[in-house]
């Protein structure tokens, strides 16, 4: 299949249909790009492609003219590692915990471990039963688990791994059945609402306000992603939860980052007050944790009638994992796409966070989606997302000899990128790799760290 073609067939999910006067252009190159059998290049290209032809659309709607939507798919697929790629004054950012990765258990099968946050890493380490702390406490305590037991054990008591399964190991699982029954992303009306005209600006998504209340990749590439055309995006997050300051300088651009937290008396109705302003409410905690305070989706659309709701989660929200902890990482071995990417002896995640950073231009994309059918028609709306779906989605479409893959080099990377002075210090990350005629998206902010900004719209 090539790049245009899944383009749409991505955009039918959505309910868009394929235009006359549609204008879509793919550079050349493609797959194999990384040393990974996976068509990554093809997924985002199109991905890519779908967001701006959605882009397109709002600016049709806002103007009475199309643009010219162009993608590459060489920077598409380096995109999905572009926070690898982020430097502060010319030093690459620390990303992995030393204790993160594949380990041998028991029965001679591995697990995949994520302690990057510390207390999924002292989850790890009290739940093996290691008697230290460094790699080789963890590794011996883990060579006398079974690997289900011990996934299941960390899945119990707040750790985060994965068994390493085979394609078919993972089919045969209830989730896997339940996940196969939904799409790659879902947009469903929720609420009443009459249709708001957009704001008046000169790029597709000026005007608009989105509350980005996520973590790590996935959801932070989205709200980068839509205040790359524009909107004023307000990321949040209080400071007792654990964050990875550094992936700030791949994810942040374009944004304003604040502290509001939810533990205090005032946390709730600060929230409630944004959320009122808002026209995107993005969140990526567990199915039903916001929902608990007070911040579902149907309790959102009654407090904003025509507010969009987007919520990225590991797993989905249904079927016996919805509310099992992930990262993309994490998903590629319960799902056999590390496996696959190697074997099941050998098992090696993917060279890119594909799911991530296809699952935040999909949340994107859907957004997108949602907010010209609200310009249309009225109404609030929901668009769901998971890291599976995007890898159940990627797994179909199929894999290749990755043999003669040319992996970008240094030059070709840094053609990709772009510097910000930032409170941070020199940040260096990569610039917008979609591209529209009329509007070049670009971030008009450079990445900050929380608490720079207020909790205020501005």
């Amino acid at each position: 299949m090539d790049a245009a073609t899944l383009t749409h067939s991505i955009l039918r999910i959505g309910g868009r249909a394929r235009r006359d006067d549609d204008e879509l252009a793919f550079g050349p190159g493609g797959d194999p790009v990384y040393p990974t059998p996976f068509r990554i290049a093809l997924a985002a290209s199109a991905a890519l492609g779908a967001v701006g032809l959605a882009l397109a659309d709002v600016w049709r709607l806002r103007t009475g003219r199309g643009q010219i939507v162009s993608v590459s798919p060489r920077a598409a697929a380096a995109s999905l590692k572009s926070s690898a790629y982020a430097t502060l004054n010319g030093k690459v950012a620390k990303i992995w915990d030393p204790l993160t990765g594949h380990y041998r258990t028991r029965d001679g099968r591995h697990i995949f471990l994520h302690t990057n946050h510390p207390h999924h890493r002292a989850a790890a380490l009290r739940i093996a039963g290691a008697r230290g702390d460094a790699r080789a406490d963890l590794e011996a305590a883990v060579a006398n688990l079974d690997a289900l037991a011990f996934e299941t054990a960390l899945a119990a008591e707040d750790g985060i791994g994965a068994m390493v399964r085979t394609r078919d190991e993972w089919a045969g699982l209830p989730h896997a059945r339940a996940l196969a029954a939904l799409p790659l992303f879902e947009i469903e009306r929720i609420g009443a609402a009459p249709p708001p005209p957009f704001p008046a600006g000169e790029r597709p998504l000026s005007g608009l306000r989105v509350l980005d209340l996520t973590r790590v990749l996935a959801g932070p590439t989205a709200g980068r992603s839509l205040a790359e055309h524009g909107a004023e995006v307000l990321h949040l997050t209080a400071p007792h939860i654990p964050y990875q300051t550094e992936l700030l300088y791949d994810t942040g651009p374009g944004k304003r980052c604040a502290w509001l937290d939810l533990d205090k008396p005032e946390g709730p109705g600060a929230l409630r007050e944004l959320a009122a302003r808002a026209d995107v409410f993005l969140q990526s905690y567990r199915p039903e944790a916001l929902a608990k305070r007070g911040f579902g989706a149907d309790a959102l659309a009654k407090l904003r009638p025509g507010i969009v709701v987007t919520t990225l989660s590991a797993y989905g929200h249904s079927g016996p994992w919805a509310l099992r902890r992930g990262f993309d990482s994490v998903v590629q071995n319960a799902m056999g796409l590390a496996a696959l990417n190697s074997s099941l002896d050998g098992p090696k995640n993917m060279p890119v966070q594909a799911l991530d950073y296809i699952g935040g231009y999909l949340a994107a994309l859907g957004t997108i989606l949602a907010l010209a059918r609200r310009a249309r028609e009225g109404g609030s709306w929901r668009v769901r997302v998971s890291l599976a779906q995007v890898a159940h989605w990627l797994a179909h479409l199929g894999t290749m000899d990755a043999r003669d893959g040319a992996e970008p080099g240094p030059v070709e990377i840094a053609a990709l990128m772009t510097e910000s002075a930032s409170p941070f210090g020199r940040v260096a990350h990569f610039k917008p790799v979609l591209s529209l005629s009329e509007t070049p998206g670009f971030y008009a902010t450079p990445p900050e760290p929380f608490g720079t900004s207020k909790a205020a719209w501005l």
